[in-house]
């Protein structure tokens, strides 16, 4: 009876473990997306939500498989990818460069979005106050010696999001209809913005930084099967999420006309007050409070990312595969806190540096999907036994197809910010961008193909010798 309570222990603990992962992609960028989606669309984007979990749930499942195999997480994987070549350096400097300025970016954001939901609950409060006291307990968060702790602490606060999240959709008793039809049945409103939308959900919740967490999340006690059971938990959880928010967000514009939607201005004010009118005036203080998880979550693992992925690609390794001084990269870690705290204070919505993490980081995701979708086909790293199966494969390559279509259109946003030139009609950018990112995917497929064939042939001949 007594190692039954101990397993059902363990496994609740390796779910609040994994938990960090929806923490971490579930923040006040995603909040706001998908109420803006729901608002301006009501349900016909809910299948954008859908797909993106499953990317992310295949993205992140080999991520961590790859660490488990491998003996290496994500940063030390392309350290040793690289080792010896001449981009090993450039690709280094621009993974961290890219990760640390994203994360730095986002921390004001995530700071001021959990400051701004606290004031939806208790108005009175002053901004200043509120930003101490987040930052404050973040710093109390990223001094916990363990990932282990730190995640679990951040998994208690996912549950509390998610029940807030989910009984207030779950309240605005949504269309069981339309939300069907939302979910499972693919559709694009046809104007420009609807598709670049589909791409900010997508955006919100594969990012490039939450693959270098999950990686990091794995020891060497790890099993692929509790991997896979506290990963499909987490990222499904922070999918459902992600779709309540989307519902709650329709609650806003519900009954209205098209005339009158377009004029409105989006605010999370007027959406609990939107809330308050239907539902009832807790609803705004459940969302409110809601908000605050999901930038008080993200604010420490903005900040927790930034030295994890510093300190795998730049730390020495020692011979028993552990890394040398693992505390040396702390520092960043509250660099990027401080910064965020500052940019907090002054209201600064540091707007340039965004536009700037976001393009960086639209060009990282696909290079890190390519780097994944190479290694787990690779034999000599996975071993025969644990390649890739054809159906992952597929997936790999969707998702490899989405997050260049997310890169191609990050590049073409920073050019037309930075030099205010316009590489696609903003009419046609989709369009364009999913055909050149269908042609490159189609091209790297052919090689990983090729490539795991000569790996599986290389390690045969390994095993022969032997």
């Amino acid at each position: 009876m007594g190692e039954k309570k101990r397993t059902f222990k363990s496994r609740i603990m390796n779910i609040l473990l994994w938990s960090i992962i929806s923490a971490a992609f579930i923040g006040p960028g995603t909040v706001t997306t998908a109420t803006k989606a729901g608002a301006d669309y009501q349900f016909q984007l809910l299948w954008a939500l859908g797909f993106a979990t499953i990317a992310c749930l295949v993205l992140q499942e080999a991520s961590a498989r790859a660490a488990i195999y491998s003996k290496m997480n994500l940063g030390q994987a392309i350290k040793f990818h690289f080792q010896g070549s001449k981009g090993q350096i450039p690709v280094m400097v621009l993974v961290v460069g890219a990760i640390i300025l994203g994360c730095t970016a986002y921390e004001a954001g995530n700071i001021l979005g959990a400051a701004e939901g606290l004031s939806l609950v208790f108005p009175g409060l002053g901004k200043r106050l509120i930003i101490t006291t987040i930052a404050l307990v973040v710093g109390v968060a990223l001094s916990l010696k363990s990932l282990r702790s730190t995640a679990s602490f951040m998994g208690v606060f996912v549950f509390i999001m998610g029940i807030t999240f989910i009984t207030t959709a779950f309240l605005a008793h949504p269309p069981a209809g339309e939300l069907a039809q939302g979910l499972f049945v693919p559709s694009l409103p046809d104007v420009p913005e609807a598709g670049l939308l589909v791409l900010g959900l997508i955006g919100t919740t594969v990012v490039p930084y939450d693959l270098f967490l999950g990686s990091n999340v794995v020891t060497k006690d790890t099993t692929v099967r509790d991997m896979r059971v506290g990963i499909a938990v987490s990222v499904i959880l922070g999918g459902i999420i992600s779709m309540a928010i989307l519902v709650v967000g329709t609650q806003m514009t519900r009954g209205l006309t098209p005339e009158v939607v377009e004029n409105m201005e989006f605010s999370y004010l007027r959406l609990t007050e939107t809330l308050a009118n239907q539902i009832g005036r807790w609803a705004g203080y459940i969302f409110g409070f809601g908000m605050f998880a999901a930038g008080f979550t993200s604010a420490i693992t903005s900040s927790l990312v930034s030295t994890l992925t510093a300190r795998s690609i730049f730390a020495k390794t020692k011979p028993d595969g552990t890394l040398e001084k693992p505390h040396s990269f702390q520092w960043i870690a509250y660099m990027v806190l401080a910064v965020g705290v500052i940019l907090g204070f002054l209201q600064v919505k540091p707007v340039p540096a965004i536009v700037m993490a976001q393009a960086f980081n639209g060009l990282i995701l696909p290079f890190v999907c390519v780097f994944l979708f190479t290694v787990i086909n690779n034999a000599k790293v996975m071993g025969k036994e644990h390649l890739n199966g054809l159906f992952s494969n597929i997936m790999m390559a969707a998702v490899t197809w989405v997050t260049l279509i997310l890169g191609i259109k990050n590049l073409c946003d920073s050019v037309k910010t930075a030099a205010d030139v316009e590489i696609f009609n903003p009419d046609s950018l989709f369009m364009w961008a999913s055909i050149i990112a269908l042609v490159i995917t189609l091209l790297i497929t052919y090689v990983v193909i090729n490539k795991r064939r000569k790996s599986i042939i290389e390690a045969e001949a390994e095993q022969v010798s032997k």
